[in-house]
């Protein structure tokens, strides 16, 4: 099911591409292939901040509060809290269901400052648990590269093969599902192996991270 879209941070037709590295600072905007959507990619030398996930425990059934730092398996089911905007809070549970490798041509849109970036695509079931209004939420998680970290490359925005989408007006039930995709990349030759939650304050410093 598509839901109606909420982007608080990019706008509608816009998608945005960061890449971490050692240089100048340098801000454009791309040529796009022919379509619609144009991507803006920036370079910039801040440095990408080390994330560590010591483990603990995962959640047990009954829907008991995941662990902050808990390590679990693509397919796991996370409960965490949850607070959107200044007003809806909640508690969700979160299912990563796949990470997937795409090709650097679905980043077209973005010009050529993808060129050298592979998109990966972290898919993800999100559920009501609290049973409270959540309605036109949407998630963040973050990939995490082979050593543990970030891969240096922050982007927002949708592909073809991978579309961002937010709650429901009906999402205000325990048991109302939704599924999502996640955008992330890493530059060639390097690879997402694990999504991250943080949004929650409990989570910032110890996150919950789905392994591949």
């Amino acid at each position: 099911m598509t839901h109606a879209r909420t982007a608080p941070l990019v706008a509608a037709c816009a998608a945005a591409l960061l890449l971490s590295a050692c240089g100048s600072e340098t801000n454009g905007t791309a040529s796009p292939a022919p379509t619609s959507d144009t991507g803006t990619t920036t370079t910039t030398t801040e440095e990408t901040t080390e994330t560590t996930t010591p483990s603990a425990p995962a959640a047990q059934a009954g829907g008991d509060v995941t662990a902050p730092g808990a390590e679990l398996a693509v397919g796991d089911r996370a409960v965490v809290p949850f607070k959107y905007g200044t007003t809806k809070t909640g508690t969700i549970a979160l299912t990563v269901t796949a990470i997937e490798q795409g090709d650097n041509a679905d980043l077209a849109k973005f010009g050529d400052k993808a060129k050298g970036i592979t998109p990966f695509y972290i898919r993800v079931t999100v559920e009501n648990v609290g049973g409270t209004d959540l309605s036109y939420s949407s998630l963040s998680l973050r990939g995490l590269g082979e050593d543990g970290r970030g891969t240096g490359v922050i982007i927002t925005g949708d592909t073809d093969r991978c579309e961002s989408e937010t709650a429901a007006r009906d999402f205000t039930t325990a048991g109302a599902k939704y599924e999502t995709c996640v955008l992330q990349a890493a530059r060639e030759g390097s690879k997402v192996v694990a999504a991250s939650f943080t949004d929650s304050d409990d989570y910032k410093d110890d996150p919950v991270v789905w392994k591949g």
